[in-house]
C-alpha cells in the first residue's frame, strides 16, 4: 500500500521537488490564512489556458500552515511552467490586511527559475483580476539539470581580504569590455574577465543583487527582488533555465579557481512588489500579512522600513524559514562563500517595528545555522527609515559590517577638512569604538569593511571632480542621492585644465593609499581602479545605460593610476601586518610632522610607524598631508638610511608607487611631503 504522501504530498520541503521513484512532482506552498488553493501548469505553446490544473483538499493537502500535493508527470504532459492561483478572507482590521484574489497567477517563492512571458504586462499585476498569459511562472525544474563541481573548494580570504564591489551587468555590457559579443553583461562574462581580476589583484567580488527583479521595475541595480533562489535571468546568455543555473555555477566554480571568494549581495528586507498600488505576482496573494510588515492604518497598510515600498515580515517563521532557506540554496548548490546584507538593521525589527538589539530572531537564526558556520556574513548595519547599527550596536556579533563612519572620516580628511585627525587614527586603527575586543563585546578589526566608494555614492573619480551630485537623469529633480564630502579640485566636472586633473589623480591615489594601509577588511567598487566616472551621478539605480555600464576605454586613458591601484593592492597583500585579526596597540606609534601628533582644530597631517617584528613583517612608516602646502615631515624612528620610499602619492607614475626591487633609500631624517600627498616607507630590518 501507498504512503499517504505519495497520493497527497508531502510538506516537509517547500516549492518544487522532483522525486524520481515515483516520476512525480511534490509541491509545497505555505500560507497561513488561504482558503483555496490551485495550482495550475502551462506549456510553452500555450500561455493562457493550463494544461493541467490541481485543486488543493484542505482535509487531505493540507497540514497546518502548508498546502502539499503529489503530481505524477504524465498527469502535466508537456507543461513547463507552472503557478498558483490563492483565494481567502478580505481584508478585516489590524494586521490583516489581506490581500487575496482568485484570479491572479502567483509564482512560487520557491522557485530556482522563472519565467516572464513574452507579453507580461506589469500594469496587469498592480490591478485587481487576471493576469494570465501576462504574468510570471515558476519554471518546472529539469531532472537532468545538475552541475558537476568537480573538485570545487569553498575560499575564505582573512589578511589578504581584498573586495571587489561589481554589477554583472554593469561590469562587460560595453562593447570595449574586450568579451565576447554573446557574454557582454553575463555572468559568461565575469569568467572572461577573470584574468583582469587577477592582474589587478582582488581577492573577493562582491555581487550586487543576481536574485531575479522584474526589468521593468526600473531598478538597474536589482534591489528590488522577486526570487530569493532563481538567478536572474538577463545574466544568463542561454534562454534555457536549466542553463541558467549552469551559468551561474559556472562562474562561482571559474572564480573559485582563481582563488576569488564569491560573496552575494542579497535583499532580504524588501521585494519587488512595493506598497498596496504595486503589483501582485508571489507574496501579497499567497499570504500578504505573513510575508509583509503591515501597519493598522489602511491608508498606507505596509511598514516601509526599507524605502521601497514593503518591508518583509522577518520576525514570521515563515519567512525566517525562507530566508535560511534561500542561503542554504546558494551555499549547498551554488557553492557561494558569503552574503553582503542590504539594509541588515530590517532584521531586527519586531512586528511592532521596535529594534530588538538583544536577541533579533533572524539574526540568531542565521548565525546558529550549520549550514552556513562557515560562510562570511556582511551586514549594511542601517535601514532607510533611519536606524544606524553601526558596531557594536548590531546583534550580530560575528559579522562583519559596512563601515560608513571609515568612509566619511576619509573622505572628509583628504578634501582637507579641519579637526579629522583623531577621527582618522581611529579608523586607521580599525575602528576601535566601533568594533571593541574587550570581554563584553569581543569584536575584531577585520570586521570592519573600510571603503571609501561603493554604489551608493559617487564613483572616485567624481569624488574629486564635483562638488554638487548630478542626478537630474533619475528623474526625481536632483533630490535623491547621498550628499558625498567631495572636492572637484578646482573645477566641476569633465574639461578640467591639466592641472586639476593631476590633482584629481593624486587625491585619488591619497584615498586608495590611506584604504590599503588601514586595519580591516578593504572593498572599493569595480571601475575606481581606472577611474570611472557617472558625470556627477552618485545614484544611478535606474541607468541601465553607458552611465553605468563600465567605460573600459579609461583603463588604457589611466593606465597609470590602473597601476598605482593594482600596486597598492599587492603592497597590501605583502605586508599581512596591516591587516590583523586584533588592534595594532603598542605595534604603532603615532606622530606628527614634529614627535607628537598635532590634534589641533587646524591639523591636517598624521604619521604613523607599524612596527611589523610581531607579525614577521618589517615596519612600516606612513606620513599624510592633506593640507594645500608642503610639510616637512620628521622621520621619528630607525636612522638615516634605513628606510626605503615605496610610494609618494606627489610624484608621477612610476615613481609614484615602486615594486619591491626598485625601492629608493631615504638618507634623511626628514622628508618633504609635498601638500595633498602620502608617502609610505618600509624598514627591511629593525634594529632593536
Amino acid at each position: 500500500m501507498d504512503h499517504w504522501d505519495k497520493r497527497e504530498g508531502s510538506p516537509v520541503h517547500l516549492g518544487e521537488t522532483w522525486v524520481p521513484s515515483e516520476n512525480a512532482y511534490n509541491f509545497a506552498i505555505y500560507s497561513k490564512h488561504a482558503e483555496q488553493v490551485k495550482l495550475l501548469f502551462f506549456t510553452e505553446d500555450n500561455l493562457f489556458e493550463p494544461v493541467f490544473e490541481f485543486a488543493f483538499d484542505y482535509l487531505r493537502n493540507k497540514s497546518a500552515e502548508i498546502w502539499h500535493c503529489r503530481i505524477p508527470k504524465e498527469k502535466i504532459k508537456s507543461a513547463k511552467y507552472y503557478a498558483y492561483q490563492i483565494d481567502g478572507p478580505a481584508p478585516d482590521g489590524i494586521y490583516d490586511w489581506h490581500a487575496f484574489d482568485p484570479d491572479k497567477l502567483l509564482f512560487d517563492p520557491y522557485s530556482h527559475n522563472l519565467f516572464f512571458p513574452p507579453l507580461f504586462d506589469r500594469q496587469r499585476a498592480c490591478l485587481p483580476g487576471s493576469n494570465i498569459g501576462h504574468a510570471p511562472l515558476s519554471v518546472l525544474q529539469s531532472i537532468e539539470c545538475a552541475f558537476n563541481w568537480d573538485d570545487d573548494q569553498h575560499i575564505h580570504h582573512t589578511s589578504d581580504l581584498v573586495i571587489y564591489e561589481m554589477h554583472v551587468k554593469g561590469f562587460t555590457r560595453r562593447e570595449n569590455s574586450g568579451v565576447s559579443a554573446d557574454a557582454r553583461g553575463t555572468f559568461a562574462g565575469v569568467i572572461e574577465k577573470i584574468p583582469y581580476l587577477l592582474e589587478l589583484g582582488v581577492t573577493a567580488v562582491e555581487l550586487m543583487p543576481v536574485y531575479q527583479f522584474d526589468d521593468d521595475d526600473g531598478n538597474y541595480w536589482g534591489y528590488m527582488p522577486l526570487g530569493f533562489f532563481a538567478p536572474h535571468d538577463a545574466y544568463c546568455k542561454s534562454d534555457d533555465t536549466c542553463e541558467r543555473h549552469i551559468e551561474f555555477c559556472e562562474m562561482v566554480k571559474a572564480l573559485h579557481k582563481a582563488g576569488i571568494e564569491v560573496i552575494l549581495d542579497v535583499v532580504y528586507n524588501h521585494t519587488g512588489e512595493g506598497n498596496e498600488q504595486g503589483p501582485t505576482y508571489s507574496f501579497k496573494g499567497i499570504d500578504n500579512t505573513t510575508y509583509y510588515t503591515l501597519t493598522d492604518n489602511p491608508r498606507d497598510p505596509f511598514a516601509n522600513y526599507s524605502g521601497s515600498g514593503n518591508t518583509l515580515h522577518t520576525a514570521n517563521r515563515a519567512v525566517r524559514k525562507m530566508i535560511v532557506d534561500s542561503m542554504h540554496y546558494w551555499v549547498k548548490e551554488m557553492h557561494v562563500d558569503g552574503f553582503r546584507f542590504d539594509l541588515a538593521s530590517i532584521l531586527t525589527r519586531r512586528l511592532d517595528g521596535s529594534i530588538d538589539e538583544s536577541n533579533p530572531t533572524t539574526i540568531g537564526q542565521i548565525g546558529s545555522d550549520n549550514t552556513l558556520t562557515d560562510r562570511r556574513f556582511i551586514a549594511e548595519p542601517w535601514d532607510a527609515a533611519g536606524e544606524f547599527q553601526l558596531g557594536s550596536r548590531f546583534p550580530g556579533h560575528r559579522w562583519m559590517q559596512w563601515n560608513a563612519a571609515y568612509r566619511d572620516t576619509v573622505q572628509q580628511f583628504v578634501r582637507g577638512d579641519s579637526g579629522k585627525v583623531a577621527d582618522l587614527m581611529t579608523r586607521i586603527y580599525g575602528s576601535c569604538d566601533l568594533f571593541p575586543d574587550d570581554c563584553l563585546h569581543a569584536l575584531r578589526p577585520y570586521q570592519s569593511v573600510n571603503y571609501i566608494t561603493s554604489h551608493d555614492g559617487f564613483t572616485l573619480y567624481d569624488l574629486v571632480s564635483y562638488n554638487s551630485k548630478q542626478n537630474w537623469a533619475n528623474g526625481h529633480n536632483n533630490t535623491d542621492g547621498t550628499n558625498d564630502y567631495s572636492w572637484n579640485c578646482g573645477w566641476e566636472g569633465a574639461d578640467a585644465p591639466p592641472e586639476v586633473e593631476q590633482l584629481r589623480k593624486q587625491q585619488a591615489k591619497n584615498l586608495f593609499a590611506l584604504l590599503m594601509v588601514s586595519n580591516g577588511s578593504p572593498m572599493f567598487r569595480m571601475g575606481d581602479e581606472f577611474l570611472q566616472t557617472q558625470e556627477g551621478n552618485n545614484n544611478p539605480y535606474n541607468q541601465d545605460n553607458e552611465t553605468t555600464w563600465l567605460d573600459w576605454d579609461r583603463l588604457e586613458t589611466h593606465q597609470d593610476f590602473f597601476r598605482f591601484v593594482k600596486l597598492m593592492i599587492a603592497f597590501r597583500k605583502r605586508h599581512s601586518t596591516v591587516c590583523r585579526s586584533h588592534f595594532w596597540r603598542e605595534d604603532v606609534k603615532w606622530y606628527g610632522v614634529t614627535r607628537y601628533v598635532d590634534l589641533t582644530p587646524a591639523a591636517k597631517t598624521l604619521a604613523f610607524c607599524l612596527h611589523g617584528q610581531s607579525e614577521a613583517d618589517v615596519d612600516l612608516y606612513v606620513m599624510i598631508n592633506a593640507a594645500a602646502n608642503t610639510c616637512i615631515f620628521g622621520i621619528h624612528e630607525g636612522t638615516p638610511g634605513e628606510w626605503q620610499r615605496v610610494v609618494d602619492t606627489a610624484l608621477p607614475s612610476p615613481e609614484d608607487v615602486l615594486e619591491p626591487e626598485s625601492l629608493k633609500p631615504v638618507s634623511a631624517a626628514t622628508y618633504d611631503v609635498q601638500a595633498r600627498s602620502v608617502v609610505i616607507l618600509i624598514r627591511q630590518k629593525r634594529i632593536l
